[in-house]
């Protein structure tokens, strides 16, 4: 199902700017990644402290350089997002842990995105998957 990205934040509970200066984050340290939130704040278990798991796909799905996975994950951890953001490359995961992504999650940002952080400029489309 395809839905407007200003509905991420609902989906997610994400206040809008928070997902903005996470996009913002995602495209600076790491702008040719498909990136997928899942766990609890997409299958709609989260509260407030919960955590936004989120597993980070390379275009050939080979595993992420870990000088740029950790400047993206100390970036997020020094940011003022008020929740805690945890960050995965897909390919160090279990195939188990695979299997169990793939049945419920969100495409926060598509590969090689270009989503427009500035949403009078167009409506950018999102695919929600579960």
């Amino acid at each position: 199902m395809i839905e407007p990205i200003q509905k991420l934040h609902q989906k997610l509970h994400l206040r809008p700017q928070d997902r903005e200066r996470l996009l913002a984050f995602l495209e600076i340290h790491l702008p040719d990644v498909e990136v997928w939130a899942y766990g609890s704040r997409v299958n709609g278990r989260s509260h407030d402290g919960s955590d936004l798991d989120l597993v980070l796909r390379s275009p050939d799905l080979s595993p992420i350089d870990w000088e740029k996975l950790n400047a993206l994950d100390e970036a997020l951890k020094e940011s003022n997002i008020p929740i805690v953001i945890e960050v995965r490359d897909w390919t160090r995961l279990p195939e188990s842990f695979h299997r169990e992504i793939e049945r419920n999650y969100v495409v926060l940002k598509p590969m090689e995105s270009s989503i427009n952080l500035h949403p009078h400029i167009s409506n950018p489309q999102i695919s929600f998957q579960n």
